[in-house]
């Protein structure tokens, strides 16, 4: 039996518009048009869409899409297949996806590149493999490729309890890494040695660069994966061991700092970094293989978990904008987008 390119679907559809740069009020619902999938793009019926820091910097207008990308907010997505460009053959139509998207996401239809999308793992609901796309993406980018995260190494992640924090801890910790943390109160920190960190540092009350140095016996750890920036960053080059790496994706406390870059000498370190939605279509094709070969094995059998703080329908967007912001969630932030 032939297999149909499209299924139907309606001519406009929801979808949340930013009126201006701002705060997470400067979101509205709006009626637009459904996008047509391009050559090698599916188009998505959107069920669940992740919230995700990118989301309130473009809000804020301090992060633009790409030139080519949606103007629309949104870089995961979970739903059905309901249409294929030329080109395509697998997804098909017809098939549940969870997908890494260039934005578009907070609307009721979606396109993205075809081999942007995975299968929803067994065992996992549409709201759950729509929360994973942007941080697995983003942390088998950047510890397991760029930070070269081997069995053995011992690993400092900042944030423990932000969606990157909770799959770099678990994902290090299933690949046979001693994984140390950071998070801001003692029930961050309980939540974070409960998924698989060895040791959880309380940054409020705690001196981290001191803490590593103690757990560690002054030897420094293998690779950092840092989104505060600001005074971590020197703090973060102390931390490191000799020829570690520091592997910067963030910089919530700001990227123009004064350091002392003498410990990249004398430690012979490397330090890098990355950006998920500037790197080319390619790339992320080929992480999408990756994640499919290595991690959903690990989500199957639940040895990788995702963590949901709150849903918001998607008129509740600016409230769960606003809950991301205030940093008061461990795990994730969702729109129920066909709610």
């Amino acid at each position: 039996m032939s297999v149909p390119s499209a299924m139907a679907v309606p001519g406009a559809m929801r979808q949340i518009v930013v009126t201006r740069p701002g705060g997470p009020e400067a979101m509205q619902i709006a009626e637009a048009p459904v996008p047509a999938p391009r050559a090698g793009e599916v188009l998505i019926d959107v069920e669940w869409a992740g919230v995700n820091r990118p989301d309130c910097l473009q809000r804020a207008g301090s992060y633009p899409p790409p030139p080519d990308a949606s103007p629309i907010l949104g870089l995961e997505v979970g739903g059905r297949v309901v249409a294929c460009g030329e080109g395509v053959g697998l997804p098909k139509v017809g098939d549940l996806v969870c997908a890494l998207v260039p934005g578009g996401g907070y609307a009721g239809y979606c396109t993205t590149p075809a081999a942007w999308c995975l299968p929803i793992p067994q065992g996992m609901t549409i709201e759950q493999a729509a929360s994973l796309p942007e941080n697995f993406f983003t942390v088998w980018n950047n510890v397991f490729d760029r930070g070269k995260l081997t069995i053995g190494e011992t690993f400092l992640v900042h944030g423990g309890t932000s969606g990157i924090g909770l799959a770099a801890i678990q994902l290090a910790k299933a690949f046979g890494a001693t994984v140390i943390t950071t998070a801001g109160s003692p029930e961050k920190t309980a939540f974070c040695r409960g998924v698989g960190a060895d040791h959880a540092i309380d940054y409020r009350k705690q001196d981290f660069q001191a803490e590593v140095k103690r757990i560690t016996g002054g030897r420094g750890v293998d690779l950092i994966l840092d989104i505060v920036g600001g005074d971590y960053i020197e703090k973060n080059l102390k931390c490191l061991a000799l020829e570690g790496r520091l592997v910067q994706i963030a910089f919530q406390k700001g990227s123009r700092v004064e350091c002392d870059w003498r410990f990249i000498m004398l430690k012979r370190l490397t330090v890098t970094g990355s950006t998920l939605r500037a790197s080319p279509s390619e790339r992320k094709a080929a992480l999408a293989h990756e994640l499919r070969e290595q991690v959903w094995p690990l989500l199957e059998r639940g040895a990788v978990k995702t963590f949901i703080h709150a849903k918001f329908e998607l008129a509740d967007a600016p409230r769960a904008h606003a809950l991301l912001e205030s940093s008061a969630h461990i795990g994730k932030v969702m729109l129920h987008v066909k709610g």
